[in-house]
């Protein structure tokens, strides 16, 4: 059994920054790609970024200059560092993995997404 758990979310005020969090835990072999995505209300889910295990990271072109992705493998951990947030950043934030659990294909990682974290940017 996988989880992936975000915590960091909240309410913040327009020009703010948040930090988020998702750590993975379970019967991991290993994790590929881990990145974050949200969805605002009446909207389709989208992307934010993504980053690989050796590091590399893509990011949608409207998230590019204030949001910062980075992870820690040794913690199974991956984090979004959000600054001058507008309003229009207001969603749900989800994190997903790609990963391979003991028994597993290594040539088919699963994909596995946690449960999301409200943002609300708002004065």
């Amino acid at each position: 059994q996988v989880q992936l758990v975000e915590s960091g979310g909240g309410l913040v005020q327009p020009g703010g920054s948040l930090r988020l969090s998702c750590a993975a835990s379970g019967s991991i072999f290993s994790i590929n790609a881990m990145g974050w995505y949200r969805q605002a209300p009446g909207k389709q889910r989208e992307l934010v970024a993504s980053t690989t295990s050796a590091g590399g990271t893509n990011y949608a072109d409207s998230m590019k200059g204030r949001f910062t992705i980075f992870r820690d493998n040794a913690k199974k951990a991956v984090y979004l560092q959000s600054n001058s947030l507008k309003p229009e950043d207001t969603a749900v934030y989800y994190c997903n993995a790609l990963i391979v659990v003991y028994g597993g294909s290594r040539n088919s990682p699963r994909d596995y997404w946690g449960q999301g974290t409200q943002v609300t940017v708002s004065s």
